[in-house]
């Protein structure tokens, strides 16, 4: 059997076993390791055992856990809850203020938790019931939710990139830093959008009553400033010691969970239900991007040791004819066909092995495609009919929207991504200017 058939095989295999509702990492171990026993007999069992010690070995991987207990930190204290407070007084005087402000929140929440679901989590809890009321439309508020979450994983401290870093065995502060002017200038593409489109139809965002404004001093206004700074605190005194090389990553991520963990005491609410919640939560998150990881790595050696990647190189390079762009487009394409009916995280172990090496061998940066990437797999989480966000949202929504809405709701602002994307594709120093600028120094 050649080694085109044996990598096409384990493929199928993988795919076969994700379809039957398997575990990812399960599906994703057992097929790599079987292959390796197969192919190379008793020896093939020591593939696994070397992804376990690299896993083991690398020691940025300690920054998940890190990051994931800030997150829930600020998330279980309510912490979040100030935040929206502060960007519903300081924008609701503006038409569609309050759907602006919410993605402002999403920005801060992103740059806490680092996952698109407690983003998204957040919005529809706080966010969106308030928006309701305010007299909002469904349609557009339940858009801006979702939109906003998708900041989550491209924002730093992004816990996809590091899966990412992981697995395509790139520093994770330069991609974390790539991430960042993309995700900014997405969350301005969504808030020129929403401006103008509330300018246009101004039944869509009313702005909030005089009288209730007139109710709010100053002094209040300044109060609820000082607590939404508080997360941009938090996020400061992590990043700016690793951006100016004072701390080393792992260094800068225990900053931050220390940061947060002060200031739940110091405002009271870190109970022993919180703390509890907040380390639970941690301890299943991280231990599930552990088994993922350690099984990408064992399926990744075995298609390494394959040949696959140059395989299929050689088939569209020299057999088809392809250029290197279309290749890359091809792939992108791909991610949002598999976003209908995977996460971002599965997405990723299934194809890194096979893309990154490639992509890699095309002449691209790997940095830049690893925001590339994120956009994608965000872009393909909220495309109809069945992506995965879509049905997230329809479980925290109200009953008054419905499945049509959220389909609807999400079509404007998929646009807005897909433009993100080919700004980012078209021009790379979008996403790789702030690494180069910091490496450099």
């Amino acid at each position: 059997m050649s080694y085109e058939l044996i990598a096409a095989l384990m493929f199928a295999s993988m795919m076969l076993m994700l379809m039957t509702g398997q575990r990812v990492f399960g599906a994703i171990g057992f097929v790599g390791a079987a292959a390796g026993v197969l192919l190379w007999g008793v020896g093939g069992v020591e593939i696994p055992f070397a992804a376990a010690m690299k896993l083991m070995k690398w020691y940025p991987l300690l920054t998940l856990p890190m990051f994931i207990f800030m997150g829930y930190v600020l998330s279980e204290s309510r912490i979040a809850d100030d935040l929206y407070r502060m960007f519903h007084v300081w924008m609701g005087p503006v038409r569609g203020g309050l759907a602006i402000g919410t993605i402002g929140l999403m920005v801060l929440i992103s740059a806490m938790n680092g996952l698109s679901v407690a983003g998204m989590a957040i919005g529809a809890t706080i966010a969106l019931p308030e928006l309701l009321r305010r007299g909002y439309d469904k349609i557009m508020v339940t858009g801006v939710i979702q939109a906003g979450s998708s900041l989550g994983i491209l924002v730093p401290p992004s816990v996809v990139l590091v899966l990412y870093a992981m697995i395509a065995r790139q520093p994770v502060g330069q991609l974390w830093l790539a991430g960042v002017m993309p995700g900014l200038m997405m969350a301005g593409l969504f808030i020129v959008y929403i401006y103008v489109r509330c300018q246009l139809q101004p039944h869509l965002g009313p702005p909030l009553d005089k009288a209730e404004r007139e109710q709010i001093d100053m002094a209040e206004k300044l109060r609820l400033l000082r607590a939404g700074v508080l997360p941009l605190a938090i996020f400061a005194s992590m990043m700016v010691p690793f951006v100016n090389g004072w701390t080393s990553l792992v260094e800068s991520s225990a900053i931050g969970a220390l940061a947060a963990f002060i200031a739940a005491v110091l405002k009271g609410r870190m109970t022993r239900q919180v703390f509890e919640n907040t380390t639970r939560n941690t301890l299943a998150i991280s231990c599930m991007f552990m088994w993922i990881i350690l099984a990408a790595l064992g399926f990744g050696a075995i298609f390494d040791g394959l040949g696959a990647v140059k395989a299929i190189e050689d088939l569209f390079t020299e057999k088809l004819g392809l250029s290197p762009w279309t290749i890359l487009i091809l792939m992108q394409l791909s991610f949002i066909i598999m976003g209908t009916f995977l996460d971002d995280t599965a997405m990723l172990v299934i194809v890194a092995p096979l893309y990154v090496p490639l992509v890699g061998a095309l002449g691209f940066d790997l940095i830049w495609y690893g925001v590339l990437y994120t956009i994608t797999t965000q872009i393909a989480y909220m495309t109809p009919p069945f992506g995965y966000n879509l049905f997230l949202m329809r479980a925290m929504a109200p009953p008054e929207i419905g499945l049509r809405d959220i389909y609807r709701s999400i079509l404007p602002f998929a646009a807005v991504m897909v433009l993100a994307l080919a700004l980012v594709m078209v021009f790379p120093q979008i996403a790789l200017w702030l690494p180069d600028v910091v490496y450099a120094k």
